[in-house]
């Protein structure tokens, strides 16, 4: 028995819903798709509640803008069903078996599974390239090299968890801003939870302009420094919050704030060009979560 869960925010999902409609129902098993409109424009939810008309599906529309981490706990709220799968509004499954590998892992006596995630090859728009560039080179992982440190690439818009599970680590979150994976993945690791990746990946269509991302990456970055700071996190395996710490004991932040400011702009220019460097993203992440450590 399985609950799918969508959070949806001004996306079209009747393509992702009747797909994975029609593998569940080839399944054979008791199942219900519940979807979470977080107060989308009336265009985009009226389009999406035509999916209310196949069997076991459900689409709520909330009356305010609640966030995703808001929005994902009302979801796992409603869910009748022990085992949960997330999808994000803007994927599809590279898989038509994409429903059955994950069913084979309910009784598998992990605590969530990661399917994964997967970038078309033809490059998108010239504005969406750092999205599209950062998500081949960091996201686009096949399960053995996940494996080898399961809880570094979490990724939420794709994965099977106990809903237990799921209610105990949200129970602690309460940021609302982008960079929830992080948090979730670093809460995974310190409770001990059995994690385990997959081959059965998703698509990712919705990519944000370069701006936004980048934008959104400063975000995240603000996040790895409430991780840093919550005493109740004690393990996470984010490759850029070992390295800060690391830089830390040798007192090199200091440099590197100073730089942020200085480089900003020159990288900047790079991020949000055709050809966007993805080694310039990880000197500009690094830079500035220097310089927001020490300038809060």
């Amino acid at each position: 028995m399985l609950s799918v869960l969508i959070p949806v925010y001004n996306y079209d999902i009747r393509l992702l819903v009747t797909t994975i409609h029609e593998q569940l129902t080839d399944s054979h098993m008791a199942f219900e798709i519940c979807c979470m409109d977080d107060n989308s424009e009336k265009n985009i939810s009226s389009l999406n509640s035509e999916i209310s008309q196949l069997k076991f599906t459900h689409y709520y529309i909330s009356e305010v803008n609640n966030g995703r981490v808001a929005t994902r706990k009302s979801l796992a709220s409603r869910a009748q069903y022990d085992w949960i799968l997330f999808l994000d509004a803007d994927v599809l499954p590279k898989s038509d078996s994409f429903i059955k590998n994950y069913i084979t892992y309910l009784n598998s006596g992990y605590d969530a599974v990661y399917g994964g995630f997967a970038y078309q090859s033809e490059p998108p728009k010239a504005n969406q390239m750092l999205r599209w560039s950062y998500g081949k080179s960091k996201e686009q992982v096949p399960a053995k090299i996940r494996n080898k440190t399961p809880y570094k690439v979490v990724i939420s818009a794709n994965y099977l968890i106990k809903k237990s599970v799921f209610n105990i680590i949200t129970s602690q979150v309460s940021k609302r801003s982008y960079g929830y994976d992080n948090y979730f993945g670093a809460a995974l690791k310190t409770n001990n939870y059995a994690v385990h990746h997959i081959d059965n990946e998703v698509y990712h269509f919705g990519l944000e302009s370069s701006k936004d991302y980048l934008y959104k990456v400063r975000q995240s970055i603000e996040t790895l420094l409430h991780i840093q700071s919550d005493t109740s996190l004690k393990a996470n395996d984010n490759s850029l919050l070992k390295l800060f710490k690391l830089i830390k004991t040798w007192r090199i932040n200091y440099l590197l704030s100073a730089m942020y400011p200085r480089l900003k702009a020159p990288i900047t220019k790079n991020l949000l060009g055709k050809h966007p460097s993805i080694m310039l993203l990880q000197c500009y992440k690094l830079s500035y979560i220097c310089y927001k450590d020490l300038n809060p």
